[in-house]
Protein backbone atom coordinates (compact mmCIF):
# COMPACT_ATOMS: atom_id res chain seq x y z
CA UNK A 1 0.00 0.00 0.00
CA UNK A 2 1.23 3.63 -0.62
CA UNK A 3 1.22 5.91 2.20
CA UNK A 4 -0.54 9.46 1.79
CA UNK A 5 -1.25 12.06 4.26
CA UNK A 6 -4.99 11.81 5.48
CA UNK A 7 -5.74 15.35 3.99
CA UNK A 8 -4.79 13.52 0.29
CA UNK A 9 -7.65 11.25 0.35
CA UNK A 10 -10.11 11.72 -2.90
CA UNK A 11 -12.46 9.94 -2.29
CA UNK A 12 -16.10 11.17 -1.06
CA UNK A 13 -16.02 10.24 2.76
CA UNK A 14 -20.07 10.27 2.93
CA UNK A 15 -20.23 8.01 -0.22
CA UNK A 16 -17.36 5.27 1.47
CA UNK A 17 -18.77 5.37 4.89
CA UNK A 18 -22.99 5.65 4.26
CA UNK A 19 -23.24 3.79 0.53
CA UNK A 20 -20.11 1.61 0.26
CA UNK A 21 -19.58 0.79 3.79
CA UNK A 22 -16.51 0.37 5.71
CA UNK A 23 -15.25 -2.26 7.81
CA UNK A 24 -13.96 -1.48 11.52
CA UNK A 25 -11.41 -3.41 12.66
CA UNK A 26 -9.20 -3.98 16.28
CA UNK A 27 -6.96 -6.03 17.73
CA UNK A 28 -4.14 -7.99 16.30
CA UNK A 29 -2.85 -10.57 14.07
CA UNK A 30 -4.15 -13.55 15.57
CA UNK A 31 -6.40 -11.67 17.85
CA UNK A 32 -8.65 -9.36 16.51
CA UNK A 33 -12.41 -8.80 15.31
CA UNK A 34 -13.76 -6.79 12.29
CA UNK A 35 -17.54 -5.47 11.82
CA UNK A 36 -18.85 -3.72 8.80
CA UNK A 37 -19.86 -0.35 9.55
CA UNK A 38 -21.92 2.34 7.43
CA UNK A 39 -22.26 4.98 10.46
CA UNK A 40 -19.55 7.24 11.07
CA UNK A 41 -17.16 9.75 9.61
CA UNK A 42 -13.96 12.52 9.05
CA UNK A 43 -13.05 15.69 9.74
CA UNK A 44 -10.64 17.66 11.71
CA UNK A 45 -10.98 17.96 15.22
CA UNK A 46 -8.45 19.29 17.92
CA UNK A 47 -5.82 20.11 15.51
CA UNK A 48 -5.39 16.62 13.84
CA UNK A 49 -7.60 14.76 11.20
CA UNK A 50 -10.23 12.22 12.67
CA UNK A 51 -12.09 9.57 12.38
CA UNK A 52 -15.49 8.83 14.19
CA UNK A 53 -17.48 5.54 14.67
CA UNK A 54 -20.49 4.15 16.41
CA UNK A 55 -20.13 0.59 17.56
CA UNK A 56 -23.13 -1.21 20.16
CA UNK A 57 -21.92 -2.86 23.43
CA UNK A 58 -23.48 -6.07 22.05
CA UNK A 59 -20.94 -6.15 19.42
CA UNK A 60 -18.01 -8.72 19.68
CA UNK A 61 -16.14 -5.76 18.40
CA UNK A 62 -16.84 -3.19 21.30
CA UNK A 63 -14.35 -5.39 23.24
CA UNK A 64 -11.76 -5.38 21.02
CA UNK A 65 -12.25 -1.59 20.51
CA UNK A 66 -12.52 -0.94 24.33
CA UNK A 67 -9.25 -3.22 24.64
CA UNK A 68 -6.93 -1.65 22.07
CA UNK A 69 -5.69 1.65 21.76
CA UNK A 70 -6.36 2.01 17.84
CA UNK A 71 -8.35 0.46 15.14
CA UNK A 72 -8.31 0.61 11.46
CA UNK A 73 -11.00 1.66 9.03
CA UNK A 74 -10.62 -0.20 5.60
CA UNK A 75 -13.03 0.32 2.24
CA UNK A 76 -13.38 -2.02 -0.49
CA UNK A 77 -14.62 -1.37 -4.15
CA UNK A 78 -18.24 -2.72 -5.01
CA UNK A 79 -16.90 -6.43 -5.82
CA UNK A 80 -16.55 -6.77 -1.93
CA UNK A 81 -19.90 -5.79 -0.71
CA UNK A 82 -21.39 -9.48 -0.27
CA UNK A 83 -18.32 -10.26 2.29
CA UNK A 84 -18.89 -6.97 3.66
CA UNK A 85 -22.17 -7.86 3.63
CA UNK A 86 -21.66 -11.12 5.67
CA UNK A 87 -19.62 -9.64 8.07
CA UNK A 88 -22.06 -7.20 9.31
CA UNK A 89 -24.73 -9.55 9.74
CA UNK A 90 -21.92 -12.78 11.28
CA UNK A 91 -20.60 -12.49 14.99
CA UNK A 92 -16.78 -13.32 15.26
CA UNK A 93 -17.98 -14.66 18.62
CA UNK A 94 -19.74 -17.59 16.87
CA UNK A 95 -17.11 -18.72 14.30
CA UNK A 96 -14.11 -17.46 12.00
CA UNK A 97 -16.58 -15.19 10.09
CA UNK A 98 -13.34 -13.59 8.16
CA UNK A 99 -12.32 -16.93 6.41
CA UNK A 100 -15.97 -17.22 5.09
CA UNK A 101 -15.99 -13.83 3.78
CA UNK A 102 -12.93 -14.17 1.54
CA UNK A 103 -11.12 -11.54 2.70
CA UNK A 104 -7.22 -11.81 3.23
CA UNK A 105 -6.19 -9.74 6.93
CA UNK A 106 -2.73 -8.80 6.76
CA UNK A 107 -0.84 -6.53 9.16
CA UNK A 108 -1.45 -2.45 8.92
CA UNK A 109 1.76 -1.09 8.19
CA UNK A 110 1.63 1.01 11.73
CA UNK A 111 0.39 -1.97 13.84
CA UNK A 112 -3.49 -3.20 13.96
CA UNK A 113 -4.78 -5.62 10.98
CA UNK A 114 -6.53 -4.55 7.80
CA UNK A 115 -6.98 -6.51 4.47
CA UNK A 116 -5.66 -7.28 1.55
CA UNK A 117 -8.50 -6.43 -0.64
CA UNK A 118 -8.63 -3.19 0.93
CA UNK A 119 -8.34 0.21 -1.29
CA UNK A 120 -8.37 2.82 1.33
CA UNK A 121 -7.05 2.20 4.87
CA UNK A 122 -7.09 4.25 7.56
CA UNK A 123 -4.88 3.89 11.00
CA UNK A 124 -6.61 5.27 13.77
CA UNK A 125 -5.54 6.33 17.68
CA UNK A 126 -8.45 6.87 19.99
CA UNK A 127 -8.51 10.37 21.58
CA UNK A 128 -12.03 9.80 23.14
CA UNK A 129 -15.27 8.02 23.66
CA UNK A 130 -18.50 8.64 24.49
CA UNK A 131 -22.05 7.13 24.95
CA UNK A 132 -25.00 7.94 23.38
CA UNK A 133 -27.24 8.60 25.98
CA UNK A 134 -30.80 8.51 25.33
CA UNK A 135 -31.99 12.01 26.67
CA UNK A 136 -29.85 14.12 24.33
CA UNK A 137 -31.36 13.18 21.15
CA UNK A 138 -33.39 15.77 20.19
CA UNK A 139 -35.19 14.56 17.06
CA UNK A 140 -37.65 12.23 18.76
CA UNK A 141 -37.84 9.68 15.92
CA UNK A 142 -34.49 8.48 16.08
CA UNK A 143 -34.83 6.45 19.20
CA UNK A 144 -37.85 4.24 18.54
CA UNK A 145 -36.33 4.05 14.72
CA UNK A 146 -32.72 3.08 16.41
CA UNK A 147 -33.02 1.78 19.43
CA UNK A 148 -35.55 -0.92 20.45
CA UNK A 149 -35.17 -4.86 21.40
CA UNK A 150 -34.56 -5.78 17.75
CA UNK A 151 -31.77 -2.84 17.31
CA UNK A 152 -30.00 -2.97 20.58
CA UNK A 153 -28.06 -0.97 22.87
CA UNK A 154 -27.19 3.18 22.17
CA UNK A 155 -23.96 2.78 20.42
CA UNK A 156 -20.65 4.24 22.16
CA UNK A 157 -18.39 6.91 19.80
CA UNK A 158 -14.76 6.36 19.18
CA UNK A 159 -12.99 9.65 17.86
CA UNK A 160 -9.69 8.80 16.44
CA UNK A 161 -6.86 11.05 15.32
CA UNK A 162 -6.12 9.52 11.76
CA UNK A 163 -2.34 8.76 12.32
CA UNK A 164 -1.71 7.32 8.56
CA UNK A 165 -3.74 7.14 5.27
CA UNK A 166 -2.82 3.76 2.52
CA UNK A 167 -4.29 3.76 -0.82
CA UNK A 168 -3.91 0.32 -3.16
CA UNK A 169 -1.21 0.40 -5.21
CA UNK A 170 -2.35 -0.73 -8.95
Amino acid sequence: MKKIAPEDLSDNPIRLIGRDWMLVTAGQMGDFNTMTASWGGVGHLWNVPVAFVFVRPERYTYGFMEREEGFTLSFFDGRYRSALSLLGTKSGRDGDKVAESGLTPVPAPGGGVTFAQARVVLECRKLYVSDLQAGKFLDPAILPRFYDAQHGGLHRVYIARITAAYLAED
